[in-house]
Parts: C-alpha cells; sequence; structure tokens
C-alpha cells in the first residue's frame, strides 16, 4: 500500500510532534529528579548551617529545614507543568482548587498544622524536654508540622498528632529545674515514731542531691492498717530524681533494718465463731517466730 504526498506529510508532523512531546517529557522527568535532590540537599544544608548557629532553637531547625525543602519542591513542579506548556495563571487557578478542594477533604490534617504552629509559637514544651500529654509520653525528638515525634522511656518511637497534643493538658518534667520527691516508708505501731523521723532525716541531709532550700523533711503521712506511713519529702533536681528516688528507697530499708526497725507486712485478724458460740482468734499470715 503506497501512500500519498499528505499522508506522508500528515505523518512527517505527527512524527515531530512526538518528539517535541518526548524531549518534553524527558526534559521534565530530568528537571523533577534534579529538583527532588536539591530539595533534599538544601535541607540537609539548612539543618547544618542551623546546627551550628548556637542562638538557633533546636525545635524550629527543622520546621525551617522542611518549609524550605517544601516550597523548592512546589516551585520545581511548576516549572514541570510550564515544561508542557501550561500557562502559569492556569497554574494558579489549578493550585487554588486543588488547595480548596484539599482543605475540605483533609480537615484533621489542617488541624494538625494549626496545632503544630500553635506548639511553636506557645512553647509548652521544646525538642529534649520529656513530656506526658494524657498517656502520649515520652522524649520530644522533634515537632514536625504534622506530627511530633517522641521516644518513650523504654526506648520506643512514637508519632503523636499535633492536634492531640495540642487539645491535651501537658505535663513537662523537663520545664523547671528542680522537683520535689516523695517517698513512703512504713514503721510498726511498736517502734519509736521520733526516732525513725531522725534515722530518715539522717538519709535526707546527708546526700548532696538533696537540696537544702527548700529543707527536707519526714512527715508522718497516714495511720495504715498494719503500719505507720512516714513521708519522705525533699526537693532535687530534675536529672537526679530517678537516681535518688531508687537509692533512697533502698537505704531506707536498709538503715531502719540496722536502727533495729521493723517494716511491717500487711496483717489481717480473722475471728472464727463456731456453732457452739466459741471463738477460735488467729491472725493471718503468722507472725513470724509465733508458735504453730
Amino acid at each position: 500500500m503506497e501512500l500519498d504526498a499528505a499522508q506522508i506529510a500528515t505523518l512527517s508532523r505527527l512524527g515531530d510532534q512526538l518528539l517535541v512531546y518526548a524531549w518534553d517529557l524527558l526534559a521534565g522527568i530530568v528537571l523533577l529528579a534534579i529538583g527532588w535532590v536539591l530539595a533534599g540537599w538544601v535541607r540537609k544544608t539548612i539543618l547544618r548551617v542551623l546546627d551550628r548557629t548556637p542562638r538557633m532553637d533546636r525545635t524550629l531547625r527543622p520546621v525551617i529545614a522542611n518549609t524550605v525543602r517544601y516550597a523548592i519542591l512546589i516551585i520545581v513542579l511548576v516549572a514541570v507543568l510550564a515544561q508542557f506548556g501550561v500557562q502559569t495563571t492556569s497554574i494558579i487557578a489549578m493550585l487554588g482548587a486543588a488547595g480548596i478542594a484539599i482543605g475540605l477533604a483533609l480537615q484533621g490534617t489542617l488541624q494538625n498544622i494549626a496545632a503544630g504552629m500553635m506548639l511553636l509559637f506557645l512553647r509548652p514544651f521544646q525538642v529534649g524536654d520529656y513530656i506526658d500529654a494524657e498517656g502520649q509520653a515520652g522524649t520530644v525528638e522533634e515537632i514536625g508540622l504534622f506530627v511530633t515525634q517522641l521516644t518513650t522511656f523504654d526506648g520506643v518511637y512514637r508519632s503523636v498528632p499535633n492536634a492531640r497534643l495540642w487539645n491535651a493538658s501537658i505535663m513537662n518534667y523537663s520545664r523547671l529545674p528542680t522537683r520535689r520527691l516523695d517517698l513512703l516508708v512504713g514503721i510498726s505501731y511498736s517502734d519509736d515514731l521520733a526516732r525513725g523521723q531522725d534515722v530518715l532525716m539522717g538519709l535526707l541531709t546527708g546526700d548532696a542531691r538533696v537540696l537544702g532550700d527548700p529543707p527536707p523533711q519526714v512527715l508522718v503521712h497516714s495511720l495504715a492498717d498494719s503500719a505507720v506511713t512516714l513521708n519522705l519529702r525533699c526537693w532535687c533536681g530534675k536529672d537526679d530524681y530517678w537516681p535518688l528516688l531508687f537509692d533512697l528507697t533502698k537505704a531506707s530499708k536498709l538503715t531502719l533494718e540496722a536502727a533495729g526497725f521493723t517494716i511491717p507486712f500487711p496483717q489481717r485478724e480473722v475471728h472464727v465463731v463456731s456453732e457452739d458460740g466459741a471463738k477460735d482468734d488467729a491472725v493471718y499470715p503468722p507472725r513470724p517466730g509465733a508458735p504453730d
């Protein structure tokens, strides 16, 4: 089958157009790849520069870097669309329409963005703080536009939406320099109460991690079922809280036992009444050393 001159000319024009579109497609892919690599490189460079800036808050560093990265990607996307002959006005109109549609479809995501901006502005916590927001507890690693990244005390990664943190009551354990420590210790009713307080006070005053202002105290917390509960109350630096608590817990037992005090265990008196009315009194569990 032979082609006439008109068909040959049509095929030639079609081939030229396909070649032009192929070059445009290739240029768009190359431009998109270069823009993607460039955006990542600029983000890493900004992070390195901000890390060397002594007065730059660690909380704002990833936010600034990610914002610049997203801006570069948007510019690259517009340039790629322009490569295919899309007019600038059409691009703006398309982005506006897409923004409205995305805003209606992703209301929860926009809430996270707004909450992230409020968290960055009001600063209830910052990177490195240990927080507890109604069960969402951990050390803050990064505050992003959508989520906040935490690391729990046992080394587990946790990603929490910003809106959930913003709407929660946040306890920041790292914000203030000192914390109050309360340790409950029980002694027997038969022990000397005043002497027990003096022995425990010696533990507090003898530890350099216990602050002198406010002064430490040993208070009578409660009269429990089988023990007089004493409260060791003192103030310490936030970084010393857990080591001091563990050390005082161990030392209080060893010191009280060395001083002759009894650390009681729960006991219950049981009165058994037989059918003839006689009572058989027993204490369960039996006291140590009691006859069988």
